[in-house]
Order: structure tokens, then C-alpha cells, then sequence
């Protein structure tokens, strides 16, 4: 009996061993490099410091542009584990391991100064003679959801610069540079004090799906995987609904 006893005793050590191992393998050891759409700056910031506090031994290092130049870096060998696109079109130009997931969305307001010198309250505003605006370029997903709202309130916007992100182009708001920019809601309600977003009708006609995968080639795939799950918690979605975005 006792010989029993201590071999089962034996035996639930090792499964517990076994089940710590498994636990530590689900989230992997390491740096898991995430390459994220400007527009989640703030809540992936947020995000990554939660992930690493949730999983001692792991570090994430994040890589902030537009989603066009990002995939343009991992097409051309960048390290990278995780790709967090601002649109599914950027994500189709890099080959992930497994089918990506959209876990948020966005849309644009037009951002203005507080005082909004030139009044403007919607699209038609930023047609007036005189009125300057910054757009994103049209091949960075701000840019194309910007292009398909101007087209569907039929009016014609001529931006003095077009910029590479969506920070840029909200940056030249901040500044005093133009009198108003296509942004995110999520871009403009973080800088909200410093400018107003504007909300319009046809920013309906342009919302962006945020598409999120794993990278085929990812050094760390255990710890992206596991990213990837974090963001898309319970625990994820709170931070990201708190910083504007849409669930999908």
C-alpha cells in the first residue's frame, strides 16, 4: 500500500511538471517583435507592457509606421513576428502562417484645432478656397478610406501635404501647419486636447478593418501566437473599445 501510495505520489509530480511545461510553452520565452499600424501606438503601447507583466521572460518590441511601409519591411526580410494592419489590403503583400483575424475597426473624423478657425463642420469645409488640409497618402490605409469618403460626399479636396501615416497627419493639425485632416477617431480622441474630431456621414462609406496575424517566418511564433490571443482577450478588446476603436 504504501509502495502505491508513493508511486502515485510520483506521478502527480511529474504531471504537474509536465502541465508547468505546457503552460510556459503556450506563451513561449524571448522578444516577440510586433510591426503595428500608427494608429495603434497607444493601445499596443498599453498592450505590450500588460503582455509582458502577464508573461515574465517575455519582451515586446514594437515597430510603429504606416501599414503600407511595414509591409513593404517584412516583404523585404524584416524580422518580425506579428502584423497588425490597419487594412486587409496591406496584409494580402506578406505571407502569414495561418488566416489573419480582424479584431477591431476605424473610422475618420476631420481634425481641427480647438478654436477651428475656419468653422468647418464636415467635408464640404474642406473644399472652401483657402482651407488647408493634410490627407494621408492614398496607398496608406488612411489615405484610401479618405479617398472613398471625399468620393462619396462628391466634393473635391485639394490637401497641401500628403503624409505617410495618420500621426503625421495629425501632427500638422497640432502644429498649426493646416486647418483640418482626415484621422482616425481613435487618433483624434487621443489627442483631444489639442484638437476636435469632427464627425461626418460619410466616413460610414470608409471604415477600416484591422486585420491582426502571425508572420510565416516569425523567429518567435509560441510568443507571437500568444500576443495575438492577448489582443484579442477580453482584456485587449478593453483597451482598445477605451481608445475608440470598433469591435468587429
Amino acid at each position: 500500500m504504501k509502495a502505491r501510495a508513493v508511486a502515485a505520489l510520483l506521478a502527480a509530480a511529474v504531471l504537474g511538471v509536465a502541465g508547468c511545461g505546457d503552460d510556459a510553452s503556450a506563451t513561449g520565452k524571448g522578444t516577440v517583435t510586433v510591426f503595428a499600424a500608427a494608429s495603434l501606438t497607444g493601445s499596443f503601447t498599453t498592450l505590450g507592457k500588460a503582455f509582458e507583466a502577464a508573461n515574465p521572460g517575455v519582451k515586446v518590441t514594437l515597430n510603429f509606421a504606416g501599414s503600407s511601409a511595414l509591409a513593404t519591411q517584412i516583404s523585404q526580410g524584416a524580422p518580425a513576428d506579428v502584423f497588425a494592419s490597419a487594412s486587409p489590403a496591406n496584409m494580402t503583400s506578406v505571407t502569414t502562417d495561418g488566416t489573419p483575424a480582424t479584431f477591431v475597426r476605424n473610422q475618420l473624423v476631420i481634425a481641427v484645432p480647438k478654436a477651428n478657425p475656419e468653422g468647418v463642420t464636415g467635408l464640404a469645409g474642406l473644399a472652401k478656397p483657402g482651407v488647408k488640409v493634410a490627407l494621408c497618402a492614398e496607398q496608406v490605409p488612411c489615405g484610401a478610406a479618405a479617398r472613398k469618403a471625399i468620393d462619396a460626399a462628391g466634393v473635391k479636396v485639394t490637401p497641401v501635404t500628403l503624409e505617410q501615416d495618420v500621426k503625421q497627419a495629425l501632427s500638422k493639425v497640432k502644429l498649426g501647419e493646416v486647418d483640418a485632416a482626415l484621422v482616425y477617431r481613435t487618433d483624434a480622441k487621443a489627442a483631444s486636447s489639442d484638437v476636435d474630431g469632427i464627425e461626418f456621414p460619410e466616413s460610414a462609406k470608409a471604415i477600416n478593418d484591422y486585420p491582426i496575424a502571425v508572420l510565416k517566418d516569425a523567429p518567435n511564433k509560441t510568443a507571437a501566437r500568444a500576443f495575438v490571443a492577448y489582443v484579442q482577450s477580453d482584456k485587449g478588446m478593453a483597451v482598445l473599445t477605451a481608445a475608440g476603436f470598433q469591435e468587429p
